[in-house]
């Protein structure tokens, strides 16, 4: 039986979901799981690892069981994820030794700041095109090894295995057979050397990570594993895999050169295309992996947004100014404009181009007149301003200037978030007909592998517009309100 099928595994930041797609790139079914957050502290974030799996294995055979096919016609599996996201587990039994601490977490932020003020800094930016911050799983890996009983004595006896969320999907999918990563993952620990796509003895030494609880490095595109076959009732190769970020850039058919791409999900994302050699950045920017297929290595330019989707969360549950997330922008739309109000939702620091972690968020502006509408714009402009810092750095960086913005993400499906940001940006913001990119670059990467689709190009026409909105306001109407932005985030800033 013909195998033209897809099955991706979108594993995120507080849902897990699986979508199978034919070989046109459309889906054929999706499942989707929410599961817990966990703040033990202010400004921790923890996962359950074992609420994760369970959770992703749940829509997959959800997902499989809607598409009506059989598992004989799946040609294999992509596996996508959030990023960063950092777990500990032990070889034999599988068991986590603590809960995930998740990407969105600052508790190694003071330990990050001393290397960021020591002599290693501009090493550690050379070599893995990372700024240091807690954002990052290298010092989330040191910390779970000095505050777990014994860990570190069994991380250097070779008992204990170290992965981002990639890494226990493939081991749960696998029995326990493998322990592998990809590059893009991989790319984002502060472990990676990016030239090299080797694992950096001198970035391990200086997070003191031994190099025994490592994966295998994998490229994005190959198949690199083979399922239990009791999880599905046959096994199925696991052939495709990226963090999220990465997928989506790849879903969204930025394969050439000065593409760029914005997701809009509980943070923020901007990826440019710099082709086949990185970009070091002179404006706070990452230097990341945007992909490896064979051994073509293409690499990305990166703005990371820690909260874009999340502050419309907070306005629902923390202040309940609104019943649901899509009563966002209707509330927003009863002003005119913000009046004068500037949302800064640096809940967790603030990340590119300033890598503030100590920043908080700051609301300016207020007035007696100020009304629930008014906040609720500047909250959906300040996802906006943010990915308008981001470009502007981007393009200073990479001397490109963008054509136009791909976008993707849930907030995307927001007419005046995007018509604003077309409007900041003075280019045209663009939104595909397929929305679900992270989880497509994931099948795309299976389905090279696994002959589903041919090359590159076969996929990039396979991509379609949807919605396309031009701006319609100068620059010299926005560099006013701009400017009110960049006061505001001044008083955001911490003053350490």
């Amino acid at each position: 039986m013909s195998r033209r099928h897809v099955l991706a595994l979108d594993q995120g930041t507080t849902s897990s979901r699986a979508i199978v797609f034919d070989e046109r790139g459309q889906i054929v079914s999706l499942a989707q799981r929410e599961f817990r957050q966990i703040f033990p502290k202010p400004g921790w974030v923890e996962h359950d690892p074992e609420e994760i799996w369970e959770s992703q294995l749940a829509t997959a055979r959800e997902a499989l069981e809607k598409s009506g096919l059989s598992v004989s016609e799946i040609a294999g599996i992509g596996i996508t994820n959030q990023r960063e996201t950092t777990l500990i587990w032990d070889r034999k039994t599988g068991e986590p030794i603590m809960n995930a601490i998740v990407w969105q977490d600052r508790r190694t932020a003071d330990f990050c700041q001393e290397l960021r003020q020591g002599a290693d800094a501009k090493r550690i930016q050379d070599t893995t095109g990372l700024v240091i911050d807690a954002y990052f799983s290298g010092s989330k890996v040191r910390w779970m090894l000095d505050h777990v009983d014994g860990a570190r004595e069994r991380a250097e006896a070779g008992e204990l295995a170290f992965g981002t969320i990639d890494s226990w999907l493939v081991w749960k999918l696998t029995g326990g057979r493998e322990h592998l990563t990809d590059v893009s993952n991989a790319s984002r620990t502060l472990l990676l050397n990016l030239g090299s796509l080797t694992w950096d003895d001198d970035m391990l030494g200086l997070f003191d990570i031994p190099a025994a609880m490592l994966p295998k490095l994998r490229p994005n595109s190959g198949e690199i594993a083979e399922t239990d076959p009791e999880i599905f009732g046959e096994s199925l190769p696991i052939a495709g895999m990226a963090g999220d970020q990465h997928a989506a850039l790849f879903g969204q058919a930025c394969h050439e050169t000065g593409m760029a791409k914005n997701t809009y999900g509980t943070g923020c994302f901007m990826l440019m295309n710099t082709g086949t050699n990185p970009v070091r950045s002179k404006h706070k920017l990452l230097s990341t992996l945007a992909w490896q297929i064979g051994d073509r290595v293409e690499y990305a330019l990166e703005g990371s947004i820690f909260i874009a989707g999340a502050v419309v969360q907070w306005l629902r549950d923390q202040l309940g100014i609104i019943e649901n997330s899509s009563d966002i922008e209707a509330m927003a739309r009863s002003v005119e404009s913000s009046d004068g109000v500037y949302f800064v939702p640096a809940f967790a620091g603030l990340g590119a181009p300033h890598w503030d972690p100590h920043a908080r968020g700051t609301i300016t502006g207020l007035t007696r007149g100020t009304t629930r509408g008014h906040l609720a714009r500047a909250a959906l402009e300040g996802i906006a301003f943010q990915s308008y810092d981001v470009l502007h750095a981007m393009t200073a960086d990479s001397g490109i200037d963008l054509a136009e913005l791909r976008v993707d993400g849930g907030a995307s499906m927001n007419p005046l978030l995007m018509q604003f940001q077309a409007d900041l940006l003075g280019v045209p913001v663009v939104r595909p007909t397929i929305s679900e990119t992270t989880a497509l670059g994931a099948a795309y990467f299976a389905g090279l592998a696994t002959g589903v689709w041919k090359d590159q190009k076969e996929i990039a026409e396979y991509w379609t517009e949807d919605i396309r909105f031009e701006p319609q306001k100068s620059s010299g109407e926005m560099q006013s309100i701009i400017d009110g932005w960049q006061d505001a985030v001044e008083r955001t800033r911490s003053r350490d």
